[in-house]
């Protein structure tokens, strides 16, 4: 029997299939949900609601529910530092948090991860408490990759690969060889929007799509707190967009509610492809 989880859950539908499987599969649960961020799915489940700046409080929880892993999962937007308020743990964390995250959001992550393993605790990552999550090599559903669109897929796939050492985002659009976008802080859902205000020359149109949407992990990144993730949304977005499909490294991108999104996809004409992880 596995030891017993304790998911710090933000927001989205990924917290929410973890607490699910953890049902399903008999794994003992904790939720400590996020202020302004885990959903309410998730207050049928044991646990405890903590401010993002409550280190203490949360650490606290977790040992008194006996949790010896946890896992980081779900949306959490970078907050306004100034308005936090936090406890005692956590206004000591407060100035390093800060120096991290004037890095880059993967120095953030792992300072977190350090803090929870410094008190003795397991992080999973959300693909290794669901083995299934990942996006398996090939493609995901009915429709395939031609030619041009492959080729604009490993170009995608370069980009996002290059912004990633930089530690700017994970995501990037590639059409007839042409880069239309990059993300940054806005988040793959906004990027797809500026994208689909494009001129259609650049792009295909909905139900004709020409463009790739590839997301990578950055190569420094905490890989148990922040792999890329696509879903139902993501698929909208990319059809509405008029781009032809996604690309992602196997094993390396979250698939969110796999048979709806997969479904989706194969209503909108869009297809997955999961090609082999970079090794560099």
């Amino acid at each position: 029997m596995r030891q017993k989880l304790g998911l710090i859950a933000g927001g989205g539908s990924l917290p929410v299939e973890i607490a699910q499987h953890c049902e399903r599969s008999g794994r003992a649960l904790f939720v400590v949900r996020l202020k302004g961020f885990a959903g309410g799915d998730l207050s049928e489940y044991a646990g405890a609601e903590v401010g993002l700046a409550e280190l203490g409080k949360c650490l606290k929880a977790l040992k008194r529910a006996g949790c010896r892993s946890i896992c980081l999962a779900g949306n959490v937007a970078r907050p306004d530092f100034t308005s936090l308020v936090p406890d005692l743990r956590g206004l000591m964390l407060l100035p390093k948090v800060i120096a991290a995250a004037r890095k880059g959001d993967d120095a953030l992550l792992r300072l977190l991860v350090a803090e929870f393993e410094k008190e003795g605790f397991e992080v999973e990552g959300a693909h290794e408490v669901m083995e299934d999550l990942t996006l398996p090599e090939g493609p995901l559903g009915a429709h395939m990759a031609d030619e041009a669109a492959l080729a604009d897929a490993m170009r995608a796939l370069e980009v996002a690969r290059a912004i990633g050492r930089l530690d700017i985002g994970q995501a990037a659009v590639v059409a007839q060889g042409l880069v239309l976008a990059v993300e940054a802080q806005e988040g793959t859902d906004a990027m797809l929007a500026r994208v689909t205000d494009l001129p259609a020359h650049l792009k295909g149109r909905p139900g004709a799509g020409a463009g790739v949407l590839a997301k990578a992990p950055k190569p420094i990144q905490e890989t148990r707190v922040d792999l890329p993730t696509i879903g139902l949304a993501t698929v909208q977005g990319v059809a509405r967009a008029g781009l032809a499909g996604i690309v992602g490294e196997a094993g390396r991108l979250l698939v969110l509610d796999r048979e709806a999104t997969t479904a989706l996809a194969d209503e909108l004409g869009v297809f997955i492809l999961g090609v082999e992880a970079d090794s560099r």
